[in-house]
């Protein structure tokens, strides 16, 4: 599971067979959530709680670019996969 950064005890992240729509899975204590970007959206969620997702959206729409770049690094450039 390749880390893209952690920020206030949430852990953002892909994993290493993952598939398009680029998009990255949050985990904190609590639960676990995954998140579309172009445009942010949540897509599922489980146990974590609305505070603790609107955070972890504002993060991902801060570091849309970040994550994006991140993907790209990791899967190639390739968006048809």
């Amino acid at each position: 599971m390749p880390e893209i950064f952690r920020f206030f005890g949430i852990r953002f992240f892909y994993f290493s067979n993952d598939h398009l729509p680029i998009h990255v899975h949050v985990k904190n204590a609590d639960g676990t959530a995954k998140f579309e970007i172009k445009p942010v959206r949540l897509v599922e969620s489980d146990g974590m709680k609305k505070k603790e997702l609107r955070i972890a959206e504002d993060i991902i729409k801060e570091n849309e670019d970040i994550i994006e770049a991140h993907w790209k690094d990791y899967f190639g450039d390739n968006l048809e996969k």
